[in-house]
């Protein structure tokens, strides 16, 4: 039986920004809004149970089935009224800090800022929502390290990512991650070491996230910046506009979502120009799996692709020697262009790329796989496969549709089903799909006729 708070208020921390009159009247309003008040409602659960390993959704929504939470307009600013909030997120009947202030980066970027940008082109509102957060810093602030990897991750593959982000700290770096728990806490853990050996605490420690992630991957309590994006479009936006270099760690469907989305921007010719380094990187065990993922992106993109990355085995200081060498590459470029050395504003990125794919068993079953297209192009239609994937796995409404329409059926060229059904098994006899156990796959490849 959940073990919760009966009730509690909860003030403003002072990252709030101030509000007028006018504003905290239209915030109340829009949280009140039926549809934004369950979203709100389930991103600050999600935010209450930081640091639990329960990656379900439904199960977290079931076993707090009474929470509640409204907004209160006061002089004080908009406080928050929550009753059976998860106990774990209270000491001693207090509210931890850094969860209050996740309250209210929740508060901010899905009532307030959602309503706000809602008319503005995909791009624009990435850059608004960014902003507000107050993420744009110039000056040696600037140094952004984005780690990607997946959630369901081994005791080894923790450490090794533990190891790189000391490797990044020691060297000043900010680290920018999916906010959640495994290869995402890993990079922020050590990097904390790292920092507190140069007398730079607290450092940077950015979460970016999504209204359909975050109940599965609830942001981890290192994180001291957290911004919501609407869509994972957009949150995949937000990572490469402040990335001064990319690192990636082992992971499941997200994390080769991350990787093809990149690929994709940096295989269109029209981005040629562009300097955004991206490695490839792990401990000794996990080897294999960057090979497959090569050998898998060789397959389907050509060797032209793998030109892209470069893969780092068991080298953590020449991961943070290499970001560092990124990250004065990418400042010189704009320094050259007078463009500002906190966001990638010359990166381009298609349309394609920015509208939000909604996975359905008719959109799913509808996408071009195969290789009489341009690279680039194939790689967008992988990238939302793997999208649709990870929708399956935790988004609650696409959960919902496969219960009751049964698995999507994935329809590619022959030639790629045989190297597309190797990861994807791969993914799923690793443990990479889900924490927990028992994973059925929310998917079937089918050879296209």
């Amino acid at each position: 039986m959940a073990v919760t708070v009966a009730r509690a208020t909860i003030t403003p921390p002072k990252s709030m920004p101030i509000l007028s009159r006018l504003e905290l009247g239209r915030l109340s309003a829009s949280a009140k809004d039926p549809e934004q008040k369950a979203l709100f409602r389930q991103c600050v659960l999600a935010v209450l149970n930081t640091g639990s390993e329960c990656d379900d959704p439904a199960e977290l929504f079931e076993e707090f089935r009474d929470f509640e939470v409204w907004t209160v307009e006061a002089a004080r600013g908009i406080l928050l009224e929550l009753r059976n909030a998860p106990a774990v997120a209270f000491v001693d009947g207090i509210l931890i800090e850094g969860i209050r202030e996740h309250l209210y980066a929740v508060l901010r970027d899905i009532v307030y800022m959602t309503a706000e940008v809602k008319d503005f082109a995909p791009t624009s509102q990435v850059f608004q929502i960014l902003r507000h957060a107050n993420i744009f810093v110039q000056g040696e602030h600037a140094r952004m390290v984005v780690c990607w990897g997946g959630h369901s991750i081994s005791r080894p593959e923790y450490r090794y990512c533990k190891r790189v982000g000391y490797e990044l700290g020691l060297r000043l770096l900010n680290v920018v991650t999916g906010c959640g728990p495994g290869a995402m806490k890993g990079p922020m853990k050590g990097a904390i070491l790292g920092l507190a050996k140069q007398r730079s605490l607290p450092g940077r420690f950015i979460g970016i996230t999504e209204p359909g992630i975050i109940a599965a991957e609830s942001p981890n309590p290192i994180v001291n910046e957290l911004v919501i994006l609407p869509d994972i479009e957009k949150r995949l936006e937000a990572f490469v506009r402040l990335a001064h270099c990319l690192v990636v760690f082992p992971g499941g469907a997200g994390t080769a979502e991350e990787l093809l989305y990149v690929l994709a921007l940096k295989m269109n010719p029209k981005n040629r120009h562009c300097i955004l380094p991206l490695v490839l990187t792990a401990g000794p065990e996990q080897a294999e799996y960057f090979q497959s993922l090569d050998a898998f992106i060789r397959a389907t993109l050509g060797d032209e692709a793998a030109g892209y990355y470069e893969i780092l085995i068991d080298q953590p200081e020449q991961v943070a020697e290499r970001a560092i060498q990124g990250q004065n590459e990418a400042i010189e470029r704009r320094r050259e262009r007078e463009d500002p050395y906190y966001y990638h504003s010359e990166l381009l990125i298609d349309d394609e790329l920015k509208e939000p794919f909604e996975p359905t068993h008719e959109s799913m079953a509808a996408l071009k796989l195969h290789r009489n297209q341009p690279r680039h192009e194939l790689a967008i239609e992988l990238r939302k496969l793997f999208s649709g994937i990870v929708a399956g796995n935790i988004k609650q409404p696409t959960v919902k549709l496969i219960q009751e329409r049964g698995p999507f059926q994935i329809h590619a060229e022959p030639a790629l089903t045989e190297h597309l059904d190797r990861l994807l098994r791969g993914f799923v006899e690793q443990g990479r799909m889900k924490i927990g156990g028992g994973y059925k796959p929310c998917y079937e490849v089918v050879a296209a006729p």
